[in-house]
């Protein structure tokens, strides 16, 4: 099992000053890779190969002395990263998704390089990266597995952290739990489940909205290029940090409640991104955060030897969870009422108990599927 490990660091002027370096230069290295491949292509009808570019990292270190200081994996790293945007590209134009086309990046948005197998060495709660210096964490939990791949990243506050991503996670030991549960998101309340527990939306951004706009506004009265314009984008940038992290905790907390409590646990398979599209809920639904909630969810039911299923969410909220009576209502309505056997209940809690049943009933046709074939 494979899982990822974030850690705040304290680094001293030197070693910042080195890391803002070898971001520049990867930034750099990233955009004259991404003109290549447009010009080759314009040009000559050439497609660029990231096996290609790779090679022509030495020659590039021996005409630019400043990248020989930059580790080698971490260049190549680079390349690869432009080579996934490439490929995520082709991916959505052949699902009919919208391209994006790979753009180039301007030095404040690339905010990250990446080691592998050489160039840095783990101490106890010290980082040091070959180039760079000692980066000191802030050890929450220790780092389990093996290390595969180490990530600096500086945030738009000027914060940095390291990630290690490892292989070979042993699981972790929860109290032994055979309960099922059906969980229903939504906005008036972040979900509630076929236990009829719920827990309420923070609305998080909402709570943040009128410091975000004040801020906003003395930003845009900044003149650009001004040393005030970037304290007042820091401030911006703080305020959004802080309520991403707020979301991030919320989502640690209900999910870890799932997990300690339930064995198998069944979810929507919800279009979020699809969701997003309509120009009324996309605000209240982004800020809601179902796909950070599911995707913690996802990891530490891996951890926990937990099982979470997805399940198709059609009509789980119009279907009596009583008689299976399709009960038409449009989403202002909180209160399923079945005019068949006479169902009282709150609307979310009808779909998660909808949610649970086919969850169950999937579980169950999984192993006869598996003896027919």
């Amino acid at each position: 099992m494979r899982r990822s490990y974030q850690y705040r660091v304290k680094i001293t002027q030197a070693t910042e000053e080195a890391s803002n370096r070898w971001l520049s230069l990867c930034c750099t290295l990233y955009n004259t890779a991404l003109e290549q491949r447009i010009d080759a292509y314009v040009r000559c009808g050439v497609s660029v190969t990231a096996a290609g570019q790779m090679k022509e990292l030495p020659a590039l270190k021996a005409a630019l002395p400043e990248y020989g200081t930059v580790g080698s994996q971490v260049l190549q790293d680079v390349i690869q990263r432009l080579d996934r945007a490439y490929q995520g590209f082709f991916r959505r134009i052949k699902t009919g998704d919208k391209a994006g086309f790979p753009r180039f990046r301007s030095r404040s948005r690339y905010d990250s390089f990446t080691l592998k197998q050489s160039g840095w060495r783990l101490e106890g709660r010290y980082l040091y990266v070959s180039g760079l210096g000692r980066f000191k964490m802030f050890l929450s939990r220790p780092v389990v597995g093996d290390i595969k791949t180490v990530t600096v990243r500086r945030t738009a506050t000027g914060k940095w952290f390291v990630s290690f991503s490892c292989d070979h996670v042993p699981e972790r030991d929860f109290p032994v739990a055979d309960a099922a549960v059906g969980i229903d998101v939504g906005i008036k309340c972040f979900c509630v489940d076929s236990d009829n527990h719920s827990i309420a939306n923070p609305r998080f951004l909402e709570q943040g909205t009128k410091l975000i706009r004040r801020r906003q506004r003395s930003l845009a009265r900044k003149k650009r290029g001004s040393r005030n314009r970037g304290d007042a984008r820091q401030l911006v940038a703080k305020a959004h940090e802080t309520i991403q992290g707020q979301r991030q905790d919320f989502a640690h907390k209900a999910a870890n409640h799932y997990i300690a409590n339930y064995q198998e646990i069944y979810i929507e398979d919800l279009g979020i991104r699809k969701m997003v599209q309509n120009r009324r809920l996309s605000r209240s639904i982004s800020d809601a955060a179902w796909g950070m909630f599911f995707d913690f969810l996802t990891y530490k039911a891996e951890e926990a030897g937990r099982h979470v299923v997805k399940v198709n969410p059609r009509n789980t909220s119009q279907l009596c969870s009583r008689c299976g009576t399709l009960v038409p209502k449009t989403l202002s309505v909180r209160i399923h009422h079945c005019p068949s056997c006479g169902a009282i209940l709150d609307r979310d809690y009808n779909a998660s108990l909808n949610i649970k049943a086919l969850g169950q009933r999937a579980q169950a046709l999984t192993p006869a599927l598996a003896d027919v074939a």
